[in-house]
């Protein structure tokens, strides 16, 4: 009789503490959730480079920079710079070269020609001075004024660029402003598109002239030389007239002889 107890109360002992136990377990805290990592900030943009301030400072580029104005060309060339992933490459003539233009006026231009010209003096990328000794392996090169007519053929000699537009011919003297995304190159001379000013280059001088030497058949031959002491503008008397001569005095020889026989 004891031991059933014992054994009643220890089964009932065991249901007791199990649902505890399972209790115990369930209300046991969750795994603690990974926190994730930062996402990396984004790059800097790159800061704002007004062309304005840049061309007004270097140079002297007044004019050039009158003509970016006056065409509007000023913010399609700034908006490249700094809204666009490109960058932009400027080649800009100083004061001197517009005044130096002598066959070609940009006063008789029409004003979509004059934006078009100001437009053909940059190429919507950015390229450092390294970068022209590939470009001159793929030229001629589309500019902002289109390609055809509007573009510009570069070599690259020694570390010289030089530029070539089919009209006119000039090199980068110097590197005004060159950090990605703007770069801006002084050139000697103002660049004239072939659409514009067509293909009538300026011709070269004509080399002088070699010395006239007459040649072998016109000079005197050594019978002319031989009557060079008769007067001038009168010809030798020829066979002919030698022949005319004999004959005339024959018939007259003759007609004489006749004559003393009709009297003899």
């Amino acid at each position: 009789m004891k031991f059933s107890m014992i054994i009643v109360l220890s089964s009932t002992l065991l249901f007791s503490c199990t649902p505890l136990a399972y209790a115990q377990k369930v209300a046991s805290p969750p795994a603690p959730t990974p926190t994730p990592s930062p996402a990396p900030a984004p790059a800097p943009s790159p800061p704002y480079v007004n062309l304005t301030d840049l061309l007004s400072v270097a140079g002297p580029f007044h004019n050039f920079l009158n003509y970016l104005e006056s065409t509007k060309v000023i913010d399609t060339f700034q908006n490249q710079a700094n809204n666009t992933d490109e960058g932009i490459t400027i080649f800009v003539p100083k004061d001197d070269a517009f005044k130096n233009l002598k066959k070609a006026s940009l006063s008789n231009l029409t004003q979509d020609q004059l934006k078009q010209l100001i437009l053909f003096h940059a190429l919507p990328h950015y390229y450092s001075l390294s970068d022209f000794k590939n470009l001159s392996h793929v030229s001629p090169v589309s500019t902002f004024a289109g390609a055809g007519g509007y573009a510009l053929n570069f070599t690259d000699t020694s570390g010289t660029v030089h530029l070539d537009s089919g009209w006119s011919k000039t090199k980068v003297s110097s590197s005004v402003h060159s950090t990605d995304p703007v770069a801006i190159y002084q050139v000697d001379k103002v660049l004239l598109p072939e659409a514009i000013f067509g293909t009538d280059i300026p011709p070269t001088p004509a080399p002088a002239p070699a010395p006239d030497t007459s040649p072998t058949a016109d000079s005197p031959t050594s019978d002319d030389s031989a009557g060079a002491g008769s007067a001038p503008g009168k010809s030798p008397p020829n066979s002919s007239y030698r022949i005319n001569g004999v004959g005339i005095w024959s018939q007259l020889v003759l007609a004489i002889a006749g004559v003393l026989v009709l009297f003899l």
